[in-house]
């Protein structure tokens, strides 16, 4: 009987000077060989082995008050010892939290939060059960007017169940809804607005002057696009953004019914704000990626992905289709909400494509491949991956454009890739079954072949052919029939150089240096630092002003460290690049490609 109980997790931000949490763990009636207990080695949509484990400092265990030996089986595995009776076995440990990201945990006198993985120990054997957790307050030393922000249920009808946004009993039906639900705790602005029937929250931790109105303003009208996209009712009952403003700093996780952001504080709109900068727009878009993936990866997920192996690696082909086309969507988003007006999301776009262009990796490997190597390559970039890797991200949005640029402009405007998208929420995200890895182009070919668009079949082998190819898409002939003018041409006036800088204003440091460029045929390599061109000191900010009174073909004398020797590199200046592509509205459009647009944008 006592394995049919829930099994109980009590998290408390006991020591917010030290970032500690403390977590217990009440596993009632514990398998008789000995209870084993694992921490995820990875977070869901973040694809890279974490080592959470590594931040448990101390881990004890106990049952009916006395000491329990433990012992540990391999990096984030242990098995407590068996125990005589039927008495619950407590498993105490403590977490180090100072990641201030959206994947793991941080904690300090000013808020707290953390995501499940890195927090929550999975008792094997016992995932598929019902789990109670109390998050309680900080000691009454540091606060007494934290709030909590989470979709966690609370548990209601329990003893100690937690009020609204208070601390107290939490449920959840298993040990994956446990995980995939983050929480905020601390003192927060919070708002919040209806969009299709469905309450969304914010709540927004750190320093700001948001403009909360414009805000919730804005998003309802991309959620509400959303969810009219894939077809009410959504299939959340209630949706939290969980947003942390910092000085500097971008990044999201989806969860199922909420994200974790991370947001410059100067994005966030302020009072009097005219127009949508584009520090608002970036930011609107990454609100609109996170939202998309509730749909898209939250629900309608590769195959190799149901279930979840949280131990490992989880490889997949395709990213492309799940984070690229989400980042199609989340820009695309804004404009047909009416957020932003056609000519930014052009802009937007553009920016996109440059991206793309700006990096040679995408001749050496596929948006396939660089989905599959996801776990060593995107997300552990070094000096070279500008040229060695493709963004499944940046990429896979460029595929999901041109797929959607053929069936509408083959059908005339009969099919799209919003059908796809459709399709694969009816066949997939509401029934859990996973998508095979060449799932996605019988869809294609069935959405063209409905829509009489041509041969499906030729579709979804060019689809293939994209994603497991290296060759540029041909996106400015694809644009053309929409009435969408696509130019090429140099960033600045200055000569090219082939490296980029890492940020910042003093030294001027070599972050990349591109293949077959000035800079890589002279021998110059990434983390040298430059200190003078042909005798003149150069800092980061100088640099691109002293090319810009040279000419292509000069040759340039530039002294650099190389860790702590000073080195002497003969430079040739190329030509600058053509690799900034601009978008905009053709000057003369026939009313059917006004039409196509119109259909495409939401708007002509």
């Amino acid at each position: 009987m006592s394995a049919e109980l829930p099994v109980r997790y009590t998290i408390a931000p006991f020591r917010p000077e030290a970032h500690l949490f403390e977590v217990t763990c009440t596993i009632p009636g514990p398998a008789r060989e000995g209870q084993r207990l694992r921490l995820p080695a990875w977070i869901p949509g973040s694809y890279m082995i974490r080592e959470f484990a590594r931040n448990i400092v101390v881990l004890e265990a106990e049952a009916g008050g006395r000491p329990v030996a433990v012992e540990k089986l391999d990096k984030h595995t242990w098995r407590v010892a068996p125990l005589p009776g039927d008495a619950a076995l407590v498993v105490r440990y403590e977490v180090y939290a100072w990641d201030l990201s959206v994947r793991a945990a941080h904690l300090d006198p000013t808020h707290g939060f953390f995501n499940g993985p890195s927090v929550f120990l999975a008792v094997e054997g016992r995932t598929a059960q019902p789990c109670l957790v109390e998050i309680q307050p900080p000691p009454a030393s540091v606060a007494s007017d934290w709030r909590v922000a989470t979709t966690l249920p609370v548990a209601a009808g329990e003893p100690g169940a937690a009020a609204e946004m208070g601390f107290g009993l939490y449920r959840a039906a298993d040990y994956d809804e446990l995980i995939d639900h983050p929480v905020e705790m601390g003192r927060f602005a919070h708002a919040s607005f209806m969009a299709a029937g469905v309450r969304h929250e914010l709540a927004i931790t750190g320093r700001h002057d948001c403009d909360v109105e414009r805000l919730r303003a804005d998003l309802a009208r991309i959620c509400e696009w959303q969810i009219g996209l894939f077809g009410a009712p959504a299939p959340v009952e209630r949706y939290l953004f969980l947003v942390m403003a910092v000085g500097d700093g971008y990044g999201g996780l989806e969860h199922r019914s909420s994200t974790a952001l991370l947001a410059n504080r100067a994005d966030l709109p302020y009072p009097g704000m005219e127009g949508t900068p584009d520090g608002y727009k970036s930011f609107l878009g990454l609100c609109s990626h996170e939202y998309f993936h509730t749909w898209n990866v939250k629900r309608i997920k590769p195959a190799a992905f149901v279930p979840y192996d949280l131990a490992s690696e989880n490889y997949t082909r395709l990213l492309w289709a799940f984070e690229g086309f989400t980042s199609y969507y989340d820009d695309l988003a804004l404009v047909r909400s009416g957020v932003i007006v056609p000519a930014d999301y052009l802009e937007l776009l553009g920016k996109t494509i440059s991206n793309v262009l700006r990096g040679s990796g995408r001749f050496k490997q596929s948006v396939a491949e660089s989905s599959f190597d996801a776990w060593i390559k995107y997300y552990r970039q070094d000096e070279n991956a500008p040229n060695a890797i493709v963004s499944y991200y940046a990429k896979g949005a460029l595929v999901g454009l041109a797929l959607d640029l053929r069936l509408r402009a083959a059908s005339d405007g009969r099919a799209s890739l919003d059908d796809v998208m459709r399709l694969l929420w009816q066949r997939h995200g509401q029934t859990g079954v996973g998508v095979a890895e060449d799932g996605i182009y019988g869809l294609v070919a069935e959405v063209a072949e409905a829509a009489a668009s041509g041969s499906g079949a030729e579709l979804a082998r060019w689809l293939e052919a994209v994603v497991q190819g290296t060759e540029d898409l041909p996106l400015a002939s694809l644009l053309e029939p929409f009435g969408v003018a696509y130019r090429t041409e140099a960033a600045g006036k200055a000569p090219w150089l082939g490296v980029k800088l890492a940020g910042g204003n003093g030294d001027a440091r070599l972050a990349n240096v591109y293949d077959g460029g000035p800079a890589q045929r002279a021998g110059l390599s990434a983390g040298d630092v430059l200190v003078a061109v042909d005798g003149l000191r150069v800092t980061a900010t100088g640099l691109d002003a002293q090319l810009a009174r040279r000419r292509p073909g000069e040759r340039v004398t530039v002294h650099a460290f190389r860790r702590d020797e000073l080195m002497v590199f003969e430079v040739e200046l190329a030509p600058a690049r053509e690799d900034t592509v601009k978008l905009a509205v053709a000057e003369q459009v026939e009313p059917d490609a006004r039409r196509l647009r119109a259909g495409w944008l939401g708007r002509a």
